[in-house]
């Protein structure tokens, strides 16, 4: 399970990711975020920026050191990163990097409803996908390989995290393909039967009803031998 933290949202990590390096005032920490691309890296909501500023601050996990004012604009304000800040950060990271946590992809919602389309309509969207996917691979790939002429590997790893996972959707929908198109996905004819007759075949219609069929959680096992059986055969 994740660590109830203080200050939850990702943005309070990027920001004490930038007041590792250096002591800033916010817009300052925002033109480096922006500049790092860290918006591309977590999600979160620009909208909420200073009010995560101020709490980080509230949690003394930073703490302001000066006031500067430079000409005619506003007053600004610098923070640096404290000690259970830089604490705060590093147990963060080791959390992300070491324990896996359950995700969902936009295109896994997709898939969960492929069945809504028709099988000719699905094999020709996921092509597209995999064209618009190959494409962006090898821009990316282009801009990683100028990066690493300039910046240490270190900084760009999770570029090539991104790489690695597009490569292996791409194998994956390359495979999933052949098989649309070669016929032998499994139950493919009940698919298109459903699509092109209105009438739902009888293996889906009986699927459907053993799905619907309430089953225990893995936190509450059968109460009886036969609801295990039943649980276990499915």
């Amino acid at each position: 399970m994740p660590k109830r933290r203080k200050v939850g949202n990702l943005l309070a990590l990027a920001v004490l990711s930038a007041l590792a390096q250096r002591p800033m005032h916010p817009y300052e920490i925002a033109t480096a975020l922006r500049a790092w691309g860290k918006d591309q890296d977590m999600e979160f909501k620009w909208g909420s920026f200073y009010t995560v500023i101020g709490n980080l601050d509230k949690h003394h996990l930073i703490e302001a050191v000066e006031s500067l004012r430079e000409g005619r604009r506003p007053e600004r304000t610098v923070y640096r990163i404290t000690d259970a800040g830089r604490a705060e950060l590093v147990d963060w990271a080791r959390e992300l990097v070491s324990t896996p946590m359950a995700e969902h992809p936009r295109f896994r919602a997709g898939l969960s409803v492929l069945a809504a389309l028709h099988p000719d309509e699905a094999t020709r969207l996921l092509r597209q996908r995999l064209d618009l996917l190959e494409a962006a691979i090898r821009q990316d790939r282009e801009t990683l390989d100028a990066h690493l002429r300039e910046i240490p590997r270190l900084f760009l790893v999770e570029s090539e995290y991104d790489l690695a996972m597009r490569d292996a959707e791409v194998a994956w929908l390359r495979a999933l393909l052949a098989e649309l198109t070669s016929g032998s996905y499994p139950g493919l004819g009940a698919w298109r039967a459903f699509h092109e007759t209105g009438e739902m075949p009888a293996e889906l219609t009986e699927l459907a009803e053993k799905t619907h069929t309430p089953k225990a959680s893995p936190d509450t096992p059968p109460t009886n031998t036969a609801e295990a059986s039943t649980d276990s055969t499915g």
